[in-house]
């Protein structure tokens, strides 16, 4: 049911891959709500051609590509946007991650450098250059909000995440530099969502998800968020209803970044537990 908590707010939604991703999740919720966007993601995505599908079904929306790496191409992204939306944006989700070593199978203790580097400058420092570049720009309305999406290996090892967790733990670290920073000047919001394991394309790049995926249920009280979930946080994210909520890494997980333990997962464990008791 749409409420319509986004009628006439513009912005820009990164990373919509395929109708598994949580940004093709958000742009749905974003359209239905009535906000007006642009979609971007990797030229080598684009040439998938799914966004375009999500493009039409989202008045037409307008897609422009953006290597986030590159200086150039994010100067371009936000220019245009403003140019097609007719002024300054309201809301950016930055739904962004990449980790060669992970897809090149290298251990956490045999890194490609050269690699890593690529996965810091894709996953984390592109969320700095995108926010530099809108403060540049001066592309964000006040009160504005800007999202990027996070996981809890941030905080605590999940091996098979790898350098993942490194690099998200940089991009929530930019979150507050650059959220103090947007909240005394323009009164705009800058926070991070950690979610639950999701098995979207990228997620399930991850090693072992399976595995974690029934481990966070199980240890969750409420289960793991769904991505048509976590997009409805966003987009609760980018109303009007949290202007005072700024710098914070907000948990999406069904509870389990506060739960030490569950009775769920000792049975994982040992399947017997109910036949001991």
């Amino acid at each position: 049911m749409s409420n319509g908590i986004l009628k006439g707010k513009k912005g820009i939604i990164f990373g919509a891959l395929n109708d598994k991703s949580i940004a093709w999740k958000v742009a749905e919720k974003a359209h239905a709500e009535g906000a007006t966007f642009v979609l971007t993601n990797a030229p080598v995505a684009m040439r998938m051609g799914e966004i375009n599908i999500l493009a039409k079904a989202c008045n037409n929306a307008q897609v422009i590509p953006c290597d986030v790496s590159k200086d150039e191409d994010m100067n371009n992204l936000i220019t245009k946007s403003m140019e097609i939306l007719g002024g300054k944006i309201d809301f950016v989700l930055h739904s962004v991650g990449m980790s060669l070593n992970i897809r090149k199978d290298r251990d956490y203790t045999d890194v490609d450098y050269k690699w890593m580097h690529e996965t810091f400058d894709i996953s984390s420092i592109s969320f700095h250059r995108l926010m530099q570049t809108c403060w540049k720009q001066d592309a964000i309305n006040d009160w504005g909000s800007i999202i990027a999406l996070t996981y809890i290996g941030a905080q605590r090892i999940f091996p098979d995440y790898h350098e993942m967790g490194d690099a998200k733990t940089l991009l929530e670290s930019f979150a507050r530099g650059f959220g103090y920073r947007f909240g005394k000047a323009k009164k705009i919001r800058v926070n991070t969502i950690s979610q639950s394991p999701t098995k979207t394309t990228a997620g399930m790049g991850v090693k072992a998800l399976g595995d974690l995926f029934d481990y966070a249920a199980a240890l969750s009280p409420l289960g793991n968020a769904t991505a048509a979930e976590c997009a409805d946080y966003c987009i609760a994210m980018f109303s009007d209803y949290t202007r005072m909520v700024t710098m914070q890494n907000l948990f999406h997980d069904g509870g389990f970044s506060q739960t030490g333990f569950s009775h769920d997962v000792l049975k994982m464990i040992d399947p017997k537990q109910d036949e001991q008791k």
